[in-house]
């Protein structure tokens, strides 16, 4: 049994993980205002801590090669990882936030599909829960249908569902060596959203990646490092506590963000996200509540 230090350690490492990844929209936008698109800042940033996990572990990459299911997880996690980054830097940060942490119900659908889990009546409230919850972030205040109306809105979604088919592909292959499986993730980063900025770039969509500067450069070196630190706490944290307060901390990446976005005055915080928010974090507690242990949620390098 883990002693109380033990288990505030685990908890502080699952903290700093969602710390990270709740004001990651600042540097984000800080590195834009260099002239650092944020899906060529994505790919850059993931350039570098994938050579540096192969530099720690060789053998990765053979690995990572020879488990082709893996390459799902590449483009899954890339996938998830160039929406939420894009969306948050983009949009509207605790709209973009909330939106994709409707996480549970698309984990929830794929998780039946793809790993024939049975579902409950507490299922279907947490879907009627976090939909409800949605449906009232997007509530337009001129009237109209709740859904997405902006890039950044549809980002956000596109991002959660990424991130859900993310870890139902990494519990389906659990089974593969675990330092591919951390590279897949990385990797995904430099391959999808390198492989989007490129195809924005060539349409005149989105500024080209800009000729190396000291400044944006720092700025990519520091967030590479602290993702992997985000990654390696999330890691530590999982492995020591119960799945189900493993998912509940990490729902503090809301709390980190919404705060840290009104704190800067990038937004103020309305009345209308809070009951939406308060709805979906509810639908993300009773997730929690009723994961099981052989479940312990992966998180994206991100997500």
């Amino acid at each position: 049994m883990a002693t109380r230090a033990q288990t505030l350690a685990a908890v502080l490492a699952l903290m700093l993980n969602a710390f990270v990844w709740g004001v990651s929209w600042w540097p984000f936008r800080q590195l834009r205002a260099l002239g650092l698109d944020p899906l060529w800042a994505t790919a850059a940033m993931y350039a570098v801590s994938s050579a540096l996990i192969v530099a720690a572990a060789p053998s990765a990459l053979a690995a990572l090669w020879r488990n082709r299911p893996l390459w799902g997880i590449v483009l899954a996690s890339g996938a998830t990882n160039a929406a939420f980054n894009w969306g948050v830097t983009e949009g509207d940060v605790v709209r973009v936030v909330l939106l994709f942490y409707l996480m549970p119900v698309w984990a929830a659908l794929l998780a039946r599909w793809l790993l024939r889990e049975r579902l409950t009546r507490l299922l279907a409230l947490r879907l009627v829960l976090a939909l409800t919850g949605a449906m009232v972030v997007l509530w337009p205040a001129d009237g109209g249908l709740p859904l997405p109306r902006h890039l950044a809105d549809w980002l956000g979604v596109a991002g959660g569902m990424f991130f859900a088919l993310n870890n139902v592909l990494l519990r389906k292959y659990a089974h593969t060596p675990a330092q591919a499986r951390g590279l897949a993730m990385f990797a995904g980063g430099v391959v999808v959203a390198g492989a989007v900025a490129a195809v924005l770039t060539a349409r005149g969509s989105i500024a080209p990646l800009p000729a190396a500067a000291p400044g944006w450069v720092a700025g990519v070196v520091a967030m590479a490092l602290a993702f992997l630190a985000a990654n390696f706490g999330l890691q530590f944290g999982a492995a020591r506590l119960p799945s189900a307060l493993t998912a509940v901390v990490m729902t503090v990446e809301i709390v980190f963000a919404s705060g840290s976005a009104v704190l800067l005055g990038a937004q103020r915080l309305s009345a209308q996200a809070v009951l939406g928010g308060s709805l979906i974090l509810l639908a993300i507690l009773l997730a929690a509540w009723q994961r099981p242990a052989a479940s312990t949620p992966a998180r994206h390098p991100h997500p």
